[in-house]
């Protein structure tokens, strides 16, 4: 693990100018997989592939070096995090195909998903009431699907890959609207990001809102106010997009391979990219909660 480049030091983001990156953790930190941001109440951040591929790094409030949280088990690696309300975290492991639960307090992942016919669990977003969207992209065939994963009668978790009216590219980015009822979607191969009607186990009302040059956009979050977040990979920015797609601005960052992003803080408007140029997490303030640090403290 590379540690000696820890130049940068943590950004005074509560009092930092408004969409103003600043590298956060030390270059080398995590692997060329670096990925899945997620944020608890307590604002730990949580990142995949601290220096190995299989691990999960966290980053404790004010810290400025990562520790090991967790390990999967042997052949996962996770790619995918997420935090429900009551404080569970969520991995998707797209090597073998599951879904893993950490409850609060604990440190030892549990298998709650699995699928063979699953190509992967790229990214995962979480509704109010615990359903899961995973995006299933099969990169070689440039195509993809959504699952849907939720808690059965018995308490399992079950799922399947949701009807959909059109053929999808491959799924990547993924998450909600604040009011649960569209999905928004990238496609990594098209460039192309599209919202969804939920209806049940089916997508429906599909619309294209915004097309970005091919292969150069990975994870999407929302805010509060309905505007998309997206990690413009190879490009070096995030996106801010109206639920329309218009873009509303661009904002530099560090490096110029983002994988995804994470609201976190204690207002919810910090927000946490992870870097796959350098294997960094760089961050800055934003003007609006985000939707899912909302939902985790039980305000929306």
């Amino acid at each position: 693990m590379l540690v000696t480049l820890a130049l940068a030091t943590v950004p005074a983001l509560a009092t930092s100018k408004l969409f103003e990156s600043a590298q956060l953790t030390p270059s080398g930190e995590y692997t060329f997989g670096i990925e899945g941001p997620a944020v608890d109440r307590d604002g730990n951040l949580f990142v995949v592939n601290l220096g190995k591929p299989g691990t999960i790094g966290r980053l404790a409030p004010e810290a400025t070096t990562s520790e090991k949280f967790t390990e999967l088990p042997d052949g996962s690696v996770g790619n995918a995090i997420r935090i429900d309300a009551a404080g569970t975290m969520f991995i998707a492991d797209y090597k073998k195909h599951n879904i893993f639960a950490i409850a609060p307090g604990e440190t030892a992942p549990h298998l709650v998903f699995h699928a063979d016919d699953m190509s992967q669990p790229n990214d995962i977003t979480l509704s109010r009431d615990g359903t899961i969207y995973a995006s299933d992209p099969n990169w070689k065939a440039r195509s993809g699907r959504i699952w849907r994963i939720a808690k059965s009668a018995d308490g399992t978790m079950q799922g399947e890959a949701m009807a959909v009216p059109r053929a999808m590219g491959t799924t990547n980015g993924i998450d909600l609207s604040p009011d649960g009822r569209t999905l928004y979607v990238g496609e990594s191969n098209s460039g192309e990001i599209w919202s969804y009607a939920i209806e049940g186990e089916t997508l429906t009302r599909p619309k294209l809102i915004k097309t970005f040059e091919p292969n150069t956009i990975d994870g999407l979050r929302t805010d509060v106010s309905g505007r998309l977040l997206v990690a413009r990979i190879l490009k070096g920015t995030i996106a801010v997009l109206a639920p329309n797609g218009r873009v509303i601005r661009d904002i530099a960052l560090k490096a110029k391979e983002p994988t995804n992003l994470a609201f976190g803080g204690s207002d919810g408007k910090s927000v946490y990219v992870t870097q796959r140029q350098g294997g960094f997490v760089e961050s800055f303030r934003t003007d609006v909660e985000g939707r899912e640090h909302c939902v985790q403290m039980g305000k929306c």
